[in-house]
C-alpha cells in the first residue's frame, strides 16, 4: 500500500481491503486531532491494529475516553477496545479483575482511574499492593531490612504514581498515608473504608491470600486487582489465588472480570510479537 500526500489531500493506492481500512483510520485519527487530541506515532499504529483487528471498533471513542490529565497535561486513556471495556468496568463496579499480558495497561490503567478518584475526592486514600514474590525469590534470602527487602517489589507501583502525579505531591500524599505502597501481607487485618485499592501481580497471591485481600474491603472503597496467569512465580505445590478466583467469582454481582489478549499490548510491536510466540509455544506443548 503507497500513501502519498499533496498538501491537504492524502492519495491512497494498494489492495482494496488496506485501502479502506487505511481510509477509515485517517478518517478517525483526523476527528481525533480535530476535537484537540494530541497525536502521537504509537497512536497511529495502535489505531491501524485496531482497524485491522476489526469488531467495529470506534477509534475516537477510545481514544478519546480519557480517565485522567496529570500534572504534565498528559492524556491517560485506553488504546483498545478491552481497555475501554476496562477502564467502563472499574467506572461502574467495586471489584474488578484485569487479566492478561504484560503490556496491556492493566495496572497503568487502574493506577489513573484511582488517581483520578482521589483528586475528585472520591475516595480518601490508594492502597497499591503487590505479594513480595518475584521468580521464586524468597524474602529471608535478600539482603537488608524489611523495607529494603520489599522496596524493589513495590518499584513499578511507584513509577507508574510518579508518571501521573507531580513527584514532591505524590511523596508528600505517600508520606501523610494518603497514598500507600506496600506488600500484600501487610493488608492482613485491616478493614479498609473510602479507599482505592489496587492489587498487582495477583498471580502470584496464594489462595489464602487472595482470600484475604478481598475481604480487606469496607464501605466506600473499590479493588481492582491485575495479574497475568502465565507469570506465575509461586513454588509448584501453590496454585494461584487468581486462577482459583477466576471459578469461584465468575458469577457473582458486581464484580467484573476484562480479560486482555496479545491484541491489546501497547508496548513496543515486539512485546505483542513475543507474547503470542510464548502462546504458541505453550499450546505446542500442552500447557495452560
Amino acid at each position: 500500500m503507497d500513501i502519498r500526500a499533496r498538501g491537504n489531500k492524502l492519495s491512497i493506492e494498494g489492495e482494496e481491503p488496506a485501502v479502506l481500512t487505511a481510509e477509515k483510520v485517517i478518517k478517525d485519527l483526523a476527528g481525533l486531532v480535530g476535537s484537540g487530541y494530541t497525536l502521537r506515532l504509537e497512536d497511529v499504529k495502535l489505531a491501524m491494529r485496531a482497524r485491522e483487528a476489526g469488531g467495529g471498533a470506534d477509534i475516537q471513542d477510545i481514544f478519546s475516553d480519557t480517565v485522567l490529565v496529570g500534572h504534565n497535561k498528559k492524556h491517560i486513556s485506553p488504546k483498545t477496545e478491552n481497555q475501554r471495556a476496562y477502564v467502563e468496568a472499574i467506572r461502574t463496579h467495586d471489584i474488578v479483575f484485569g487479566i492478561g499480558p504484560a503490556g496491556t495497561g492493566k495496572t497503568y490503567l487502574a493506577m489513573a482511574a484511582a488517581v483520578a478518584a482521589l483528586v475528585k475526592k472520591e475516595v480518601n486514600r490508594i492502597i497499591l499492593a503487590r505479594p513480595a514474590v518475584e521468580a521464586g525469590e524468597r524474602l529471608g534470602f535478600l539482603p537488608g531490612d524489611l523495607y529494603e527487602k520489599v522496596h524493589p517489589y513495590l518499584r513499578p507501583l511507584y513509577d507508574a504514581l510518579y508518571d501521573m502525579m507531580d513527584p514532591e505531591k505524590a511523596a508528600r500524599l505517600v508520606e501523610r498515608g494518603t497514598i500507600e505502597v506496600a506488600p500484600l501481607a501487610f493488608m492482613r487485618g485491616r478493614t479498609l473504608n473510602d479507599s482505592f485499592i489496587i492489587l498487582d501481580e495477583a498471580q502470584n497471591t496464594t489462595s489464602e491470600q487472595m482470600k484475604m485481600f478481598l475481604t480487606r474491603m469496607g464501605f466506600g472503597s473499590k479493588a481492582v486487582i491485575t495479574g497475568d496467569i502465565t507469570q506465575v512465580d509461586l513454588p509448584a505445590e501453590k496454585g494461584s489465588g487468581l486462577i482459583e478466583v477466576m471459578k469461584i467469582l465468575d458469577a457473582v454481582e458486581g464484580i467484573s472480570f476484562v480479560k486482555f489478549s496479545e491484541k491489546d499490548v501497547v508496548r513496543h510491536r515486539l512485546v505483542q510479537q513475543i507474547v503470542k510466540a510464548y502462546q504458541r509455544h505453550e499450546e505446542k506443548n500442552g500447557r495452560p
